[in-house]
């Protein structure tokens, strides 16, 4: 009996320590990987969304901004922020979609074509050419999917705002969903 109370309890410590963690996760393929998989256990693997914030901001960490359904056709969506571990619904918002249009054209969901592991990745390489090209050490401030108010998906991008670790010029890089660097800017 005491074995299997103190399996429970570790393994409680365990889900709560990993939860609680992703304020810190680092802005990686395997940070934002746990934090899709926050996204996930909070709103469902089926959920919709129009668009997904993530911010880094000292000495808050992480936090996660974003627009949500599971239920495209009702056209109800929360727009929720996940900060300092929980998560809490900001407003309520009605889309408004051409007549005849489906719901779920307007939104896209976390599966194999868009994800925050990608994004993650996305995030190391801008980091890397930020390095190389400018011999600047920046950190994430910002990373942003978002899909256009037309509903084109094939016109969706990574973006990715940097900022050097003692603050300065924001860099910003654009790729597109395959992986190619679209634009930088500063």
């Amino acid at each position: 009996m005491k074995t299997i109370l103190k399996t429970v309890v570790v393994a409680f410590a365990l889900i709560v320590t990993s939860c609680g963690n992703i304020t810190k996760q680092p802005a990686t393929a395997e940070g934002l990987g746990a934090m899709e998989e926050e996204i996930k256990s909070n709103f469902g693997d089926d959920a919709y969304f129009t668009e997904i914030t993530i911010a880094n901001a000292k000495p808050i960490g992480n936090t996660i901004s974003l627009i949500v359904t599971d239920a495209p056709e009702s056209l109800t969506m929360g727009q929720w922020s996940y900060v300092q571990n929980g998560w809490k619904q900001t407003s309520e918002i009605t889309l408004e979609i051409p007549e005849g249009s489906k719901a779920s054209d307007f939104m896209f969901q976390l599966d194999d074509k868009i994800n925050l592991s990608t994004l993650g990745g996305l995030v190391e390489k801008a980091t890397e050419k930020l390095s190389e090209d400018k011999k600047i050490d920046g950190e994430l401030s910002l990373a942003h999917i978002k899909i256009p108010s037309n509903g084109d998906t094939s016109k969706m991008n990574y973006l990715i705002n940097l900022k050097p670790e003692n603050g300065g010029t924001t860099f910003s890089f654009e790729y597109g969903l395959d992986g190619e660097l679209k634009d930088m800017k500063y």
